[in-house]
């Protein structure tokens, strides 16, 4: 099967998105697919394109440094695509770039879904422009009904966007490598450079260092252990625009900044609790990569959370529930030592079923559905 996957967002750039559509791909690769992935140009990475990429042109995105949104390409992906029609496209994101891809989808009659990836209805809020999040949901609504199949990966997201009238939604489940995030990756050696001595605690949050991702509740989550647990160190994994003012507010917290690969998944599995207070996720892959580090995780009651967290190796309290929220650290941090090795195996085990193999067979499958049902 030939697929185009259409992004605003791909590796090495480093967020959520970036890597699921980059894993997608990947795995379509793997099981005998062709796989062409346009996406915006990076001036900040110094290669050329690979020979299944398609770079067009970007600009910066207000707010995020380093991420780029594709400007809009009609005319250039009608050239590429009308004389070699893709069997299914993928649109990942909901630029400017992947509003193209649907256009001249449409007009080729090329079978086209799209993944909701982003709760951009509710990131507005963070940036001073709550009131624009109807007109930011309609668009969305609109955009998404220009396929035939929104993607998401929960069935609550499902839920909520059928009843916001976004039509034909299906669920594809979200995976984690387990190779790579693992418990076995614990390193005593980071954990000391740290500043942390033996049985002490590490706290940790790995993700985008931003205002959406409402840090100021884990800040207080942590104080909070900190007033039981002295010995406790907060670790950040990441980077953003709130970094400066969280070191300039907090200089006894740990900035580790970016990581990757290995290094990444070392910072993961040598942690002791993952603190999750983000409130403005479609998933949060960064759940499922803490408990496959064996990492038990603080998160509200959403997403990747509801979907494979438990009390076994981890909790969930209710959406937006702040004092819940820091009353559950604490626990999990009281009990950090007599239940550290029973919570690790539970949160390892949570994940084990979520094989990249099967997420990917899934993700074929729809688009092959796809096809069949526009040749048909």
């Amino acid at each position: 099967m030939r697929v185009a996957i259409v992004t605003e967002t791909y590796p090495p750039e480093i967020n959520g998105v970036a890597l699921t559509v980059a894993g997608l791909a990947s795995g379509l690769r793997r099981n005998g697919h062709d796989v062409q992935v346009i996406r915006p140009r990076q001036p900040q990475v110094q290669h050329a394109a690979a020979d299944n990429e398609v770079l067009v042109r970007s600009v910066r995105l207000p707010r995020y440094p380093g991420l780029r949104i594709g400007l809009p390409a009609r005319r250039r992906l009608h050239s590429l695509w009308q004389h070699t029609l893709p069997d299914a496209l993928y649109v990942a994101t909901e630029g400017p770039l992947g509003h193209s891809a649907l256009r001249v989808a449409g007009n080729l009659g090329i079978p086209a879904c799209t993944g909701f990836h982003t709760r951009f209805d509710e990131f507005v809020r963070y940036y001073g422009f709550g009131f624009l999040t109807p007109v930011v949901l309609r668009y969305l609504r609109r955009f998404h009904r220009r396929s035939a199949a929104t993607l998401v990966p929960t069935a609550e997201l499902a839920d909520f966007l059928r009843g916001q009238g976004f039509g034909n939604v299906e669920l594809l489940r979200r995976a984690v490598d387990t190779h790579l995030f693992s418990p076995e990756r614990r390193d005593p050696d980071l954990r000391s450079r740290w500043g942390l001595a033996p049985g002490h605690l590490a706290v940790i949050h790995v993700g985008r260092l931003a205002a959406e991702k409402n840090l100021n509740l884990a800040v207080r989550a942590f104080r909070a252990i900190q007033a039981r647990r002295p010995d406790a160190r907060f670790i950040f994994v990441g980077d953003g625009p709130t970094r400066a003012a969280l070191q300039a507010q907090n200089p006894d917290f740990v900035f580790c900044g970016m990581q990757h690969g290995e290094a990444l998944a070392r910072h993961y599995a040598s942690g002791d609790l993952f603190l999750f207070p983000s409130i403005t996720e479609t998933f949060g892959n960064v759940t499922l990569e803490a408990l496959a580090s064996g990492v038990p995780v603080v998160a509200f009651d959403y997403g990747a959370a509801r979907e494979h967290l438990c009390d076994a190796c981890g909790r969930r309290v209710p959406f937006g529930n702040g004092e819940a929220f820091v009353r559950a650290a604490c626990e999990l941090a009281d009990q950090a030592d007599a239940r550290h090795t029973a919570m690790r195996q539970a949160a390892r085990r949570a994940v084990d079923d979520l094989d990249p193999q099967t997420v990917c067979s899934s993700f074929a499958g729809l688009l092959a559905d796809l096809a069949n049902r526009r040749a048909a």
